[in-house]
């Protein structure tokens, strides 16, 4: 008698754990076919979209150190990252 409250006590417990983890909805998604191709290519939207802005900004902020270090005039640096920058600025 006190062995089966302990197993369905238990099997309760697994069951909640279960429900918490989402793994219905985690199934459906992956039976539906179409649903899951949406959700990834809008996943994939997002990634692009993120990396495009950081790489941007991450650019933009090298940028302005470098020129940041040219307007400090050391002398074999300076020179060398003059040529860079003007490189950049050319092809932009």
């Amino acid at each position: 008698m006190r062995k089966e409250k302990d197993i369905n006590k238990k099997i309760d417990e697994i069951a909640l754990a279960l429900e918490k983890t989402k793994i219905t909805e985690y199934v459906d998604l992956i039976n539906n076919r179409k649903r899951l191709l949406y959700v990834n290519f809008v996943q994939g939207l997002a990634r692009g979209f993120g990396m495009a802005i950081g790489f941007t900004l991450l650019g933009a902020l090298f940028l302005y150190l470098m020129q940041q270090i040219i307007k400090l005039n050391l002398p074999l640096i300076g020179d060398f990252i003059t040529e860079i920058v003007k490189i950049v600025q050319e092809n932009l």
